[in-house]
C-alpha cells in the first residue's frame, strides 16, 4: 500500500538537512579552491578539458565556445557563463599573478570592459600550465572520479607542482563563508617552500624572509608591513594598499600628479569610480587645486594624470586622494580553502605544509608507476638478451613447433612435446628454458633485424639505462631526502623559467594626513523650481533678480553655504542635503534635480515644505495632517546629520498637509473638504516630540478630511478665495480645538 511507503518527518528537519546539503555542495563543489592545486572545480575542469582536447601551447588557438561547450557537456553542467568567466579570468594578466590560459582576442581590460563573446575569442594552454599543472596525469598520480552522469572520468585534483593557491590567490563566495587570498610572487613562494622543506619547524615570520607579502599584478604599495606576520599566522586580516603616485612638471609651471599603479581592489569599474570621485572633490569645493583630469591608460599600463595649479600643495593633495578616494584601499584576507574535504582557514605555513605533502604524495605515486614500468622493461630486455645468446635454439623451437602456443609453452615451461628438434642436445637444452610470460611474448614478436650486432649492443645499452633508472627510482622512493631533492629541482627550474621581479612594494607607510581647507562661510539663496531643480546663488544676485526668482521658484530662502536644507514630505519623512552639494552659480543656471543629491524621490514623494536647518533651530514647527492631527515640535529636533529620518508619526492612511515655522501666528484656520471652517488659537496646540502623532485639531465627519490650513496674524487682515468668493479669515467665529467648526455656504 502507498501508506506503508509514506515517511512522516518534521518539516523543519527536512529543510535543515536539505539546506546543509546544498550549502556543502556550493562550498566544496563550486565556490572554494582546493588547497592542493589552488583551483576551484570549474577552473580544474576547464584546464583538464583543454588538455584532453590537445589545445597545447605549441598548437593553434581554439574557439572558446568549443572549450566551454565541451567542458559543460562532459564535466561542469552549471551553465556556460560561469565556465567562460572562469576561462577569461585565468587568461587575464591583470588579475592573475601567473596566467594559466593564453587568450587570443578581446579578454577584457583592467578598466572593467568585459571580454568579447566566447564565439569570437580563442584560447590555448600556457606552457607552464602544461608543465606544472597537467604533466604526469598519465602516471596515475591523482585519483580520477566519475563525472556528473558517469560517462567520463575527471581528476579529483590536478597534480600541480607549485603552490598555486598562494601564487594566483583566489576569491569566492560560498554559503555562509567566503575566501579571499591575495596573489604572491612565484619565485618568493618557491623560496619559502624550499625553506620549509629544509626545516619543518620554521616559523611564519621566518618564512616571510623569503616571501615578503602579497605581490599584486597591478603593483601598488602595501603600507602595513608590520601587520602582515599576524595576517599570515592566522589567515585573516586586512592588507592596506596604495596606488603608486609620481610627480611630474607640467606646462606653465603647473604640477602633474601621475598615478602609474593602482590598488588591486580598483580592477574593473574602480578606475571610473576613482575618476568620478576626483572630479567630485573639485565640484564640491573640497579642493580647488585641480585644473584637469586625464586618463591616459593604455595596454602599456596605467597612467592617470591630474593637473594641479601652480601654487598647489602637492603632498597635501596626494594625501587627500588617499583619504577621500580608493587610491588607498584595503584587501580583506581570509585564506579559506578545502583541506581534506572540508573548508578550513589556513595560515601561510599550513598552506605550504599541505602543498608540500601533496607534492610528496604525487611524487610517490609517480615514481612508483615509473618503477613498475622500468621493471617491466627490465624483464623483457633480460629475456631478449638471453634469447639472443641462444638464438639458434630459439629458431629451432620456432621452426619445429606447429603453432604459437606450442612454441610459447616450450619457452616458458620447457615443454618439448610435439616439437621437432635436430638433435637430442637441442631437445635437452629446450627442456631447461624458463622464460617468463612477458619475455616469451616479446621473443615471439621479435623481428629478425634485432639479431644485428649493433641492435644487440643498443639493447644491452637500454638495459643498462633501465637498471640505472630502477636504482634511481628505488632510491627516490626509499629515501625522503632524495624525493625532496627531486621536488626542489623541479621548483628551481620553474623559478628559473617563469620567475619575475616583484611588482608590489612592501613597506610601513605613514598615515595620510591632509589639512582640509576651511570653506569661507557665506549667505546664499536656495532656489527650487516646481520641477524639483535646485541651485544656490549669492545674495546680491538674488536681490537683482528678486521678482523673477520669487515668481519662478516654489521655494526661496536664505541659508549658509556650510549648512543643510530640510525637505518635509507628505509621507512624514524628513530628507536633508548639504548646501555644498547644491550647484552654486548664475541666476539662469538650471541646477540639478533635488533627488540627485538627496534621498528624496520626486516621482514617489510629495514635497510639502523646504527650509534651512539653521532657520528650523530658531523656531518651533507647526504640523497639520489631513486627518486633522496637529502638534508643535521644537525645531532643534530636526537638527540631524542623517540623510533621511521620520519628521512625524502618522496614523494609517494619513498624510502631512502643512509644515510651517511658528513665528507670530495667532490662530489657525482648518478648512475641510465638506466646507467646514474651524478657527482656534495656536496656543491650544500642544508641544510634542516629532515621534508623536499629535492631537485632534478638528472634528471631521466620516469621509471628510482637512483640505487647507491658514494662519492669522495680529493686525494683518487675511483674505482667501473659497469657491469663487472672497472670505476674511479674521471674521470667522473663533472656536475651540477639536470642534466641528462652521459650515460656509456659498
Amino acid at each position: 500500500m502507498v501508506q506503508d511507503r509514506i515517511i512522516k518527518t518534521e518539516y523543519s528537519e527536512v529543510m535543515q538537512k536539505s539546506y546543509i546539503d546544498y550549502a556543502m555542495s556550493v562550498i566544496v563543489a563550486r565556490a572554494l579552491p582546493d588547497v592542493r592545486d589552488g583551483l576551484k572545480p570549474v577552473q580544474r575542469r576547464v584546464l583538464y578539458d583543454m588538455h584532453e582536447l590537445g589545445i597545447r601551447s605549441d598548437r593553434p588557438y581554439r574557439k572558446c565556445a568549443r572549450i566551454v561547450g565541451d567542458t559543460m557537456g562532459k564535466y561542469h553542467p552549471h551553465g556556460d557563463s560561469s565556465i567562460y568567466d572562469a576561462l577569461v579570468v585565468m587568461a587575464q594578466e591583470f588579475k592573475k599573478g601567473l596566467p594559466l590560459v593564453d587568450g587570443h582576442g578581446n579578454f577584457g581590460n583592467i578598466e572593467g570592459d568585459g571580454a568579447a563573446a566566447m564565439r569570437y575569442t580563442e584560447a590555448r594552454l600556457q606552457k607552464i600550465t602544461e608543465e606544472a599543472f597537467l604533466a604526469d596525469l598519465d602516471k596515475d598520480v591523482v585519483d580520477f572520479v566519475p563525472n556528473f552522469d558517469e560517462t567520463e572520468k575527471e581528476p579529483s585534483v590536478l597534480p600541480v607542482k607549485v603552490p598555486n593557491l598562494l601564487i594566483n590567490g583566489s576569491e569566492g563566495i560560498a554559503v555562509g563563508m567566503a575566501t579571499s587570498i591575495p596573489p604572491h610572487n612565484l619565485g618568493e613562494v618557491i623560496d619559502a617552500v624550499k625553506a620549509y622543506m629544509n626545516d619543518n619547524n620554521i616559523t611564519t615570520r621566518e618564512l616571510m624572509r623569503y616571501m615578503k607579502g602579497p605581490d599584486f599584478p597591478t603593483g601598488g604599495i602595501v603600507i602595513n608591513k608590520d601587520e602582515l606576520a599576524e595576517i599570515y599566522e592566522t589567515g585573516v586580516g586586512k592588507v592596506k594598499l596604495r596606488g603608486k603616485v609620481e610627480i611630474e612638471k607640467g606646462k606653465g609651471g603647473k604640477t602633474n600628479v601621475v598615478i602609474t599603479e593602482i590598488p588591486y581592489t580598483m580592477i574593473g569599474m574602480g578606475i571610473g569610480k576613482f575618476l568620478s570621485d576626483v572630479a567630485a572633490l573639485a565640484e564640491t569645493k573640497k579642493t580647488q587645486d585641480i585644473v584637469d583630469i586625464m586618463n591616459q591608460s593604455s595596454k602599456e599600463g596605467i597612467r592617470i594624470v591630474i593637473e594641479l595649479r601652480r601654487d598647489a600643495d602637492v603632498q597635501n593633495f596626494i594625501n587627500m586622494l588617499y583619504k577621500k578616494t580608493r587610491l588607498e584601499d584595503t584587501f580583506g584576507v581570509n585564506m579559506l580553502a578545502i583541506s581534506h574535504g572540508r573548508p578550513e582557514t589556513l595560515g601561510l605555513k599550513a598552506i605550504i605544509r599541505e602543498c608540500v605533502e601533496f607534492q610528496f604524495e604525487v611524487a610517490t605515486r609517480k615514481y612508483t608507476n615509473l618503477l613498475e614500468k622500468e621493471q617491466e622493461k627490465k624483464e623483457i630486455q633480460e629475456g631478449l638478451i638471453k634469447a639472443c645468446n641462444v638464438i639458434d635454439l630459439v629458431i629451432e623451437i620456432l621452426r619445429g613447433s606447429k603453432d604459437r602456443p606450442m612454441a610459447k609453452a616450450c619457452l616458458v615451461d620447457g615443454k618439448t612435446e610435439g616439437i621437432k628438434f635436430r638433435s637430442k642436445a637441442s631437445l635437452a637444452m629446450a627442456a631447461q628454458l624458463r622464460f617468463t610470460e612477458k619475455q616469451a611474448n616479446a621473443i615471439l614478436e621479435m623481428r629478425l633485424y634485432k639479431l644485428i650486432g649493433l641492435e644487440l649492443q643498443a639493447l644491452i645499452k637500454d638495459h643498462e639505462e633501465t637498471m640505472a633508472n630502477i636504482y634511481r627510482y628505488e632510491d627516490i622512493l626509499d629515501r625522503r631526502d632524495s624525493m625532496a631533492q627531486v621536488i626542489v629541482q623541479e621548483l628551481e627550474s620553474f623559478k628559473k623559467s617563469y620567475g619575475r621581479k616583484r611588482k608590489t612594494v612592501i613597506e610601513n607607510g605613514e598615515a595620510a594626513v591632509f589639512e582640509e581647507k576651511k570653506i569661507e562661510e557665506m549667505d546664499v539663496v536656495f532656489l527650487m523650481d516646481r520641477f524639483g531643480y535646485c541651485r544656490t546663488v549669492d545674495s546680491a544676485t538674488y536681490e537683482r533678480n528678486k521678482e523673477a526668482a520669487d515668481a519662478e521658484n516654489r521655494f526661496v530662502f536664505t541659508c549658509k553655504n556650510t549648512g543643510r536644507v530640510c525637505l518635509f514630505t507628505a509621507g512624514g519623512q524628513l530628507h536633508t542635503l548639504k548646501v555644498m552639494d547644491v550647484p552654486f552659480g548664475k541666476f539662469r543656471d538650471k541646477g540639478v534635480p533635488v533627488d540627485n543629491i538627496s534621498n528624496f524621490n520626486i516621482e514617489k514623494e510629495n514635497l510639502i515644505y523646504a527650509t534651512s536647518q539653521t532657520e528650523l533651530n530658531l523656531y518651533r514647527v507647526l504640523f497639520v495632517t489631513k486627518q486633522s492631527m496637529v502638534k508643535i515640535v521644537d525645531g532643534g529636533e530636526f537638527d540631524v546629520m542623517k540623510r533621511t529620518v521620520a519628521s512625524t508619526k502618522l496614523l494609517e492612511g494619513d498624510e502631512v498637509l502643512s509644515v510651517e515655522p511658528f513665528i507670530d501666528q495667532k490662530s489657525v484656520v482648518l478648512q475641510s473638504r465638506d466646507g467646514y471652517f474651524l478657527r482656534f488659537a495656536v496656543e491650544e496646540i500642544s508641544a510634542m516630540k516629532k515621534a508623536a502623532v499629535g492631537t485632534k485639531g478638528m472634528k471631521l465627519s466620516e469621509g471628510d478630511e482637512v483640505e487647507a490650513v491658514y494662519y492669522t496674524r495680529a493686525g494683518v487682515e487675511q483674505t482667501i478665495e473659497y469657491k469663487g468668493k472672497k472670505m476674511e479669515l479674521g471674521k470667522l467665529k473663533s472656536g475651540a480645538r477639536a470642534g466641528k467648526g462652521v459650515k460656509v455656504r456659498v
